[in-house]
């Protein structure tokens, strides 16, 4: 989760940062992806915003977290690996993780479980036999620090 959550750091929406990171069954990381636009797209050409007419917002042009995981990953067969992500997905990276034969979710936040799309992902995800989790840790925070006396 760690890395999901580093990964989302990247994510230029001001806004919503989301992270996601897939591990194989010996939880190695074999993919990682952010809320971001699609690669040759220019951050500061399309918008942020998360209202108005649709193509006026970031809606249509954002790829999720989950999805560019799947894209961005090492090139491997995906069936049997698991994927943290910092927010459960949506019904759209849902249908991706199901048909990339991932089979666990393990989710940070659910904010959007009354939703129409969290809960057909949760309906598409049970009936694919994936299966969800929310992360369970003690670690209530991971500090990063580039100062190098702290090494």
């Amino acid at each position: 989760m760690g890395v999901a959550l580093l990964s989302a750091c990247r994510s230029k929406d001001p806004n919503t940062q989301v992270g996601a990171c897939i591990v194989n069954q010996k939880n190695r990381i074999v993919g990682a992806g952010y809320n971001g636009l699609p690669t040759g797209c220019n951050d500061d050409a399309f918008p942020w915003q998360k209202q108005g007419e649709f193509l006026e917002t970031k809606y249509p042009f954002v790829c999720h977290a989950e999805l560019n995981a799947i894209l961005n990953n090492i090139g491997m067969d995906l069936h049997g690996c698991k994927i943290y992500t910092a927010l459960f997905p949506c019904n759209e990276c849902s249908k991706a993780i199901i048909q990339s034969g991932i089979k666990e979710v393990i989710y940070l936040s659910d904010k959007y479980e009354a939703s129409d799309s969290a809960k057909a992902s949760k309906m598409m995800l049970e009936s694919a036999g994936v299966a969800c989790r929310k992360v369970v840790t003690n670690r209530p925070q991971l500090v990063l620090s580039f100062n190098e006396a702290d090494v």
